[in-house]
C-alpha cells in the first residue's frame, strides 16, 4: 500500500497511523500484511513553499524508515492544454501518477470534513446522484490495478490535528487553503460554520446522504444497464423499415422512442435520456437533461420552456445534437 502524503495534517496523521497499526501488529504477532510506502506529489505551484513540503515529507518517511518516491507534474501546462481549473488540473495530475504505481492500493487521507464539503459543493452545482455520492471510501479500478482507499473518511480533521499534537508531530500548512477565491476554501471557512450553527452534526448528516446517494447510484447503474439495450437504437429509421448508421468519423447517432420514455418512471427516464447521450460521449447536466425531455413533451414544472414539436432541436454542450420526431428523439455528436 502507497499513502499519499502531501505534508499536510490528515496524510501525515494517516501516515502515522498505517505504520503504528504495522508495528502493534508485529508486537501481538499478528501481521496486518501491509507493505507501506510513501508518495507525494509536486504540483509545480507555490514555489519554495512547496518545495518546502516535499522535503518535509521526505525526511518523515526516512524517520519512519518507508519508502518513498516523488512526482513532479506540470499544472499550469495541463491547465492550457484541457482548459481545466487549477483543482481540476493539480487532482487528475496527482492521481494519474499515483495510480501508475505498482502496489495493490494507494491510500488518501480524506476526512469527514472533506466529505461533508464536497457534498456540498455538489449540491450548490446541481449534481445528480453520483456526484452528491461524493468521495468514495473505496474505489475498485479492475483487475491488476491499484484500488483507491480512503481511512479516515469517518474522521474529523480536528480529531486528526488532536491525534498529532499528543504524539508531537508536526504538519505542513498550505497557505493556499486560506485563499477564499476558491470554492471549496469558501465552502470550508464561510459556509460550512453558518450551516453548522443550524446544525451541528452537519458533517454526519451529508456523509449518510452522500453513502444513501451512492447506494441508489449502484442500484440505478445495473437498472439502466438492463434497459438501455431494449431502448436504444442506433441511427436513424429509414423508409422502408430498417435503420441507417452513419459511417462518418467520430459521428455516432442513437436514438429514444418517445412512447417508451412516457411509459418509464420519471427516475427512469431521466437516466434513460443522460445513458442516451452519454452513448454518444457527451454528458447531460440536471438543466439540459430536462431540456431534452422538454422535448419529448415531458417537461417537468415551468422551469424549462422548449419546444416538444416534432422537428424541434437542441443543441446542447459537448457538440450533443437532440432532435424531435414524430416517434423519437434523436441523439447525436460529430466530431
Amino acid at each position: 500500500m502507497c499513502v499519499a502524503v502531501s505534508g499536510g495534517a490528515d496524510s501525515v496523521a494517516l501516515l502515522l497511523g498505517l505504520v503504528g497499526a504495522n508495528t502493534a501488529s508485529a508486537q501481538n504477532k499478528e501481521p496486518l500484511g501491509v507493505v507501506l510506502s510513501a508518495a507525494h506529489v509536486h504540483h509545480g505551484l507555490r514555489g519554495a513553499d512547496a518545495d518546502a513540503d516535499a522535503a518535509f515529507v521526505r525526511e518523515l518517511c526516512e524517520q519512519l524508515g518507508v519508502p518513498y518516491k516523488q512526482f513532479e507534474v506540470d499544472v499550469k501546462a495541463r491547465q492550457a492544454l484541457e482548459r481545466e481549473g487549477l483543482e481540476e488540473a493539480a487532482r487528475e495530475l496527482r492521481y494519474a501518477a499515483l495510480l501508475g504505481l505498482e502496489v495493490d492500493a494507494v491510500a488518501t487521507g480524506h476526512t469527514l470534513d472533506d466529505q461533508a464539503e464536497t457534498v456540498m459543493m455538489k449540491l450548490l452545482r446541481g449534481a445528480w446522484t453520483e456526484g452528491i455520492g461524493g468521495i468514495s471510501p473505496v474505489v475498485e479500478r479492475g483487475l491488476g490495478k491499484a484500488r483507491i482507499v480512503r481511512p479516515l473518511l469517518g474522521v474529523r480533521r480536528a480529531e486528526i490535528e488532536g491525534f498529532l499534537r499528543s504524539r508531537g508531530q508536526a504538519w505542513r500548512e498550505d497557505a493556499s487553503n486560506q485563499d477564499v477565491s476558491l470554492t471549496r476554501n469558501r465552502v470550508r471557512h464561510e459556509l460550512m460554520p453558518m450551516l453548522r450553527r443550524f446544525n451541528p452534526g452537519i458533517n454526519a448528516t451529508l456523509a449518510r446522504l452522500a453513502a444513501i446517494a451512492r447506494d441508489d447510484e449502484t442500484f440505478w447503474q445495473a437498472e439502466v444497464a438492463r434497459v438501455l439495450p431494449q431502448v436504444l437504437l442506433p441511427g436513424a429509421p429509414v423508409r422502408g423499415g430498417g435503420r441507417a448508421v452513419s459511417t462518418a468519423v467520430g459521428e455516432s447517432a442513437w436514438a429514444v422512442e418517445i412512447a417508451r420514455l412516457v411509459a418509464m418512471p420519471a427516475a427512469l427516464r431521466r437516466r434513460v435520456v443522460r445513458a442516451a447521450a452519454k452513448s454518444c460521449g457527451a454528458r447531460l447536466g440536471a438543466e439540459e437533461t430536462a431540456k431534452v425531455l422538454a422535448l419529448a413533451g415531458l417537461g417537468e414544472g415551468q422551469l424549462v420552456r422548449v419546444s416538444g414539436r416534432s422537428g424541434s432541436r437542441l443543441e446542447l454542450s459537448g457538440g450533443l445534437r437532440v432532435e424531435r420526431s414524430a416517434r423519437e428523439l434523436r441523439f447525436w455528436r460529430e466530431g
